[in-house]
């Protein structure tokens, strides 16, 4: 004959054998053995339910995670994509940088990408600077040339002609696109604008004469 089932509170504790501590139940846990007595009509605390609440196992749910091996390819593609936007804007850059020491002279003015590019942008139809000796040019080229060393150098105040590390800036370079030495100090500047004076009154003469 089978044994009759003995009373949970009859039993023996078997943590107690076991030479374990008991557990006390946690707020949760009582709450829901008490909501479980309350909903069977029994009076708690009571062994029943605590036992019934004791004996269920929280599981928790683990959000699913990327694989290592996911998580190395998205890495990579990122790493792409980043890498390619990089790119293009490095090589924008770089073709601007190059277009734009295409179109200046490094000895100063502007080469004849330079002055296609500015008729591009800009619609005015840029000429070399005029070099020739005064005894050679013509009453346009005087006017011209003279036109210019007043504008450039004839201002009130002028821009910098040398930078931070006593190099000619690209205003002061622009002398040589005509022909003048590159001025480094303001009175080297005054006497190219003076120079420039001469000019414009010796075309005057010449056009009053015709």
């Amino acid at each position: 004959m089978a044994k009759a089932s003995r009373s949970p509170w009859k039993r023996a504790n078997p943590r107690k054998r076991a030479g374990k501590a008991s557990k006390h139940l946690s707020p949760a846990q009582k709450s829901a053995a008490k909501a479980r007595a309350r909903r069977a009509g029994r009076r708690y605390p009571n062994l029943v339910d605590n036992m019934r609440v004791a004996a269920k196992k929280t599981s928790k749910r683990k959000t699913p995670s990327k694989s290592k091996s996911s998580k190395a390819k998205s890495a990579k593609k990122s790493v792409r994509k980043t890498g390619k936007r990089n790119a293009k804007k490095t090589s924008k850059s770089s073709r601007k940088r190059v277009a734009s020491a295409r179109e200046k002279d490094p000895r100063g003015g502007l080469t004849a990408a330079g002055r296609k590019a500015f008729a591009r942008k800009q619609g005015s139809h840029l000429r070399p600077g005029v070099t020739k000796k005064q005894s050679e040019m013509t009453p346009q080229e005087m006017r011209r040339k003279g036109s210019w060393a007043v504008r450039f150098y004839g201002r009130a105040k002028l821009p910098p002609l040398v930078d931070a590390k006593g190099q000619p800036t690209r205003h002061a370079l622009s002398a040589h696109a005509w022909g003048e030495p590159v001025p480094r100090t303001v009175a080297a500047a005054r006497r190219i604008a003076a120079k420039g004076e001469r000019l414009l009154a010796r075309y005057r003469r010449i056009k009053d004469n015709a």
